[in-house]
């Protein structure tokens, strides 16, 4: 039975805010009148929000609500290597790309596990912070490996480095497997963007391999959760 109110609560608050009937910036009603208005448990009604947050219509502020996202914001391809300057050039709006590190370093077993090498091997490290019209709204993560990305500099992150791997270092960029999930901002996330007061981000993992099949680029894409909406075309096979 707590399942289908909890997917009650999901559902008819999803459709509210997907036909505008419930516009951006609401506040939700609270976790209270909710509990009363459904005659349901706590428990309940947070696992319904939980499902709206994960969903991306929502956004819970701490000590201060839930709050509807901006559905209509920016869209972002699921499918394709889009480069964030290429992305820049399509949304007509003002970008910056602000670079935090880029450094040759030896790879956390973490990173080393995604890039299939061994705990220690260099890396190429590079975060850069993404700032459109004037908010930082993206933290990117990127680690190449060092024995096809030879060299790279502050001033080629700050540029375009797909631009660089494909011009200058005549890489073939095939592919990449994305994983997309939202999860609870970090202290870094905090410190580097802008969040106003936003709990979650968007985040994007990208593998990428070149022509010949190798892993040379591992990448985590923190987006702020309420400006970008993930699209994809899809065609049905039969």
């Amino acid at each position: 039975m707590k399942e289908n109110i909890y997917q009650s609560i999901f559902n008819t608050y999803a459709k509210r805010i997907q036909s505008g009937k419930i516009p951006p910036g609401t506040k939700l009603p609270s976790e209270n009148e909710l509990m009363s208005s459904y005659s349901t448990s706590r428990e309940t009604v947070r696992k319904a929000l939980n499902l709206l947050v994960q969903h991306g219509f929502i956004q819970k502020i701490r000590g201060k609500g839930s709050y509807v996202l901006d559905i209509g914001r920016m869209n972002f391809p699921v499918t394709g290597l889009t480069s964030f300057k290429e992305m820049s050039g399509k949304i007509g709006r003002s970008t910056r790309t602000l670079v935090q590190r880029t450094v040759c370093t030896g790879a956390s077993p973490s990173i080393a596990d995604c890039l299939q090498i061994e705990p220690g091997e260099p890396v190429w490290e590079v975060i850069r912070v993404r700032e459109i019209e004037g908010e930082r709204i993206i933290l990117d993560k990127d680690y190449f490996r060092p024995d096809k990305v030879v060299l790279l500099t502050e001033e080629l992150a700050a540029g375009s480095i797909y631009e660089y791997l494909e011009q200058t270092l005549n890489l073939v960029i095939s592919y990449a497997k994305k994983e997309i999930s939202v999860e609870e901002a970090t202290d870094e996330d905090r410190a580097l963007l802008d969040l106003n007061g936003l709990t979650h981000v968007v985040l994007v993992r990208n593998f990428v391999f070149l022509e010949d099949t190798t892993l040379f680029q591992y990448t985590e894409s923190r987006h702020r959760l309420d400006k970008f909406q993930f699209v994809d075309f899809a065609r049905r096979i039969p």
